[in-house]
């Protein structure tokens, strides 16, 4: 009897399992580990902020599916892991061990330059931490007067959030300031001028104000390069993503950041009988963003790859390649949203309903 063991409910990870319900393979136990049954949608998340979704339209329950794909579902988190002993241990300090095993852990935000703010910060990763804590955000506001949120980030994550926080404040009556932040570099690094200039545009429209320098957390606020502060009853982050720390200790092959060094078939350089997708991996063949978009086009070759390698089939391994110019549709709040792709820009409210059909049949198709 091989062992699989997937680590994490992630995007890729719904396709793993999708396949195996339709398509299981005889001598093969498969095993997940995660740390909840249900699977937060980052992509619905500021809808959900906004209030067009609850949470329950905007996650995916594993239980369903986990089930008809005849897989055993741990639910923990991993602590540790030998890559050379094929042992995982998990918060309790139970091992698990494999023969073939796929990584899709995402990452965590990186918050090193912002942790003086203490309870004031609130990291957009882990999503079950966000989830559970921005009803109570919401609800000082509503109470407070002159409420001061501030969102640092400025990539589609951290635009996405400021836009979604702004709207349900005022929606909610809250006597709101919400700023963003964005680096010197600017927002929406890699996108084509249209989309940023369309987002400042909305931004000017509904009040938020934007800074553009480099900051880092006092005790009450942010400060910025050049001395200028200013003051946060909560800072949201969504300052760009950094590797799970227990991977410095896996015997797996890192790159400077800390990240998995995988090839085109997303098989790690250093041991073949681990896989890895998402956040936490880094491609050396081709530059790859850490996007939603590519975990979960990435899905389906993770799946018939896994399903070669344990059927020990002589079929070739598939790559997965990234197109050039992905489809990205950022929520504004209300039901409205631009759209990103290459040098073309459009935005509008049937923007948001085509981001809304998406986002619903990805959920459905899992669910």
């Amino acid at each position: 009897m091989k062992r699989l063991v997937l680590v994490g409910g992630g995007h890729a990870h719904l396709s793993v399992l999708e396949k195996l319900a339709h398509s299981s393979i005889a001598g093969t136990e498969v095993v997940l580990i995660t740390p909840n049954r249900y699977q937060n949608y980052s992509g619905m998340l500021p809808g959900w902020i906004a209030g067009h979704y609850t949470r329950e339209q905007s996650r995916v329950d594993l239980q369903p599916l986990v089930r008809a794909s005849g897989v055993r579902m741990i639910e923990a988190r991993v602590t540790a892991m030998s890559a050379d002993t094929r042992a995982l241990t998990l918060e309790d300090g139970q091992q698990v061990t494999y023969d073939w095993l796929s990584l899709d852990v995402g990452s965590e935000t990186q918050t090193e330059d912002l942790s003086a703010l203490g309870v004031r910060l609130l990291p957009v990763k882990p999503l079950d931490d966000f989830f559970d804590q921005w009803p109570e955000i919401q609800k000082k506001a509503i109470h407070q007067k002159d409420y001061a949120l501030v969102v640092i980030g400025g990539g589609a994550a951290g635009v996405e959030l400021a836009f979604a926080a702004q709207y349900a404040l005022k929606r909610a009556g809250a006597q709101e300031h919400v700023t963003l932040v964005v680096s010197p570099d600017g927002m929406l690094k890699g996108h084509h001028d249209s989309v940023r200039r369309r987002v400042q545009a909305y931004t000017r429209k509904v009040g938020i104000v934007l800074y553009q320098q480099a900051a880092k957390g006092v005790v009450d606020g942010l400060q910025f390069s050049d001395g200028h502060r200013i003051y946060a009853d909560q800072v949201i982050a969504a300052t760009g993503a950094k590797p799970l720390p227990w991977l410095r200790q896996s015997g797996l092959s890192l790159n400077e950041q800390g990240y998995i060094l995988v090839d085109a078939c997303h098989r790690t350089h250093s041991h073949p009988e681990v896989f890895a997708v998402g956040d936490t991996c880094a491609r050396t063949d081709v530059p790859m963003a850490r996007s939603g978009v590519h975990a979960v086009k990435v899905g389906p070759v993770l799946a018939e790859n896994l399903h070669t390698v344990l059927a020990d089939s002589a079929a070739q391994l598939k790559d997965y390649q990234p197109r050039k110019s992905s489809l990205y549709l950022l929520a504004c709040g209300p039901q409205y949203a631009i759209a990103s792709w290459g040098w073309i820009s459009f935005e509008g409210h049937w923007v948001w309903r085509l981001k809304d059909w998406i986002d619903r049949r990805f959920i459905k198709r899992f669910s």
